[in-house]
């Protein structure tokens, strides 16, 4: 092995080079994916909290949102990253009321899904 490495090395430096480069990458990929599998499959349905962006809340309970933005009258923008705090805030409202009204919306569309189904 160490003689197949060190042929490479000396003969085919670049080519090398670029296999580890891929092989780094591929690796560091792979890993990111297992890390992303295992947080979203053990935060599912979680409590809203208002920490909590409008886009992590959808991603939590498994709706589109568009769907959550579009129900509080929110711009359907993707890159809005306000904290559910901040936007409560911004209306002058309790978070208590925002999240009334996010979990009503959730309802809504998961019903709206269960009659699409049927």
């Amino acid at each position: 092995m160490g003689r197949t490495i060190r042929s490479l090395w000396q003969h085919h430096r670049l080519l090398f080079l670029a296999f580890c480069a891929a092989a780094l990458i591929t690796i560091f990929l792979a890993l990111r994916t297992i890390a992303f599998y295992a947080y979203w499959s053990s935060h599912r349905a979680v409590p809203i909290e208002d920490w909590m962006t409008i886009g992590y809340v959808a991603r939590s309970w498994d709706v589109p949102p568009q769907t959550l933005r579009g129900a509080l009258g929110i711009s359907i923008d993707g890159r809005d990253r306000r904290s559910i705090a901040r936007i409560a805030a911004e209306r002058g409202v309790p978070v208590d009321v925002l999240i009334d009204e996010i979990e009503k919306a959730i309802a809504d569309a998961r019903l709206e899904e269960r009659d699409k189904v049927q």
